[in-house]
């Protein structure tokens, strides 16, 4: 499914019946630069090459299932592969992986080239090192506005193969920066 086949008429009719005012993209975007995120590299294989990009907009979804999410634009580089993806991988990173976010964040480039991954056995790339990783199976694609929310249902992860390192503290995402957590920032 591409986004050039999608009827979005219903939603648009919805979002044209609505008469109050609205944030325009710029204010929008400003207020979640001052929400912190978790930052995660979401992985797959397509036509046999990995594909990856960087994510904050990782979010549970339900624990029972074991269901997740996050928001990809469609006019993504790696949308065409996560549109015909079944399984993918979730790294969510460690607060020394900066370098390795702004690489999966970066266009043009190989993401790859410089290493820093392993394959699962069942193919799906995961980064060395992150504090923690899911392997998910895509369940929908639902367009919405000019992105798509990707549902999944989680079915393995590094914590269930006794892979995680307890001590490990995640990177932030806020106001355009990368932050650390330390033991010290609990309240």
């Amino acid at each position: 499914m591409t986004a050039e086949n999608v009827d979005l008429s219903a939603l648009e009719e919805l979002l044209a019946q609505q008469d109050e005012p609205q944030l325009g993209p710029d204010e929008f975007k400003a207020v979640f630069r001052h929400h912190p995120a978790g930052v995660a590299v979401v992985t797959l294989l397509h036509e046999d090459r990995p594909v990856g990009f960087t994510a904050t907009s990782v979010i549970s979804v339900s624990a029972a299932p074991p269901l997740l999410a996050f928001s990809l634009a469609s006019t993504s580089s790696s949308w065409p592969a996560i549109s015909e993806a079944d399984t993918l991988a979730i790294s969510f990173l460690a607060d020394h992986q900066d370098h390795i976010s702004a690489r999966f964040a970066t266009s043009g480039i190989d993401r790859f080239a410089d290493g820093g991954w392993s394959p699962l056995p069942t193919g799906e790339p995961i980064i060395d090192g992150a504090v923690s990783w899911f392997r998910a199976r895509i369940v929908q694609r639902t367009p919405i506005g000019d992105s798509y929310l990707v549902s999944l249902r989680a079915l393995t992860s590094n914590l269930t193969q006794g892979k995680h390192d307890p001590a490990a503290s995640p990177l932030v995402y806020k106001n355009r920066a990368y932050h650390r957590i330390g033991n010290d920032t609990e309240i």
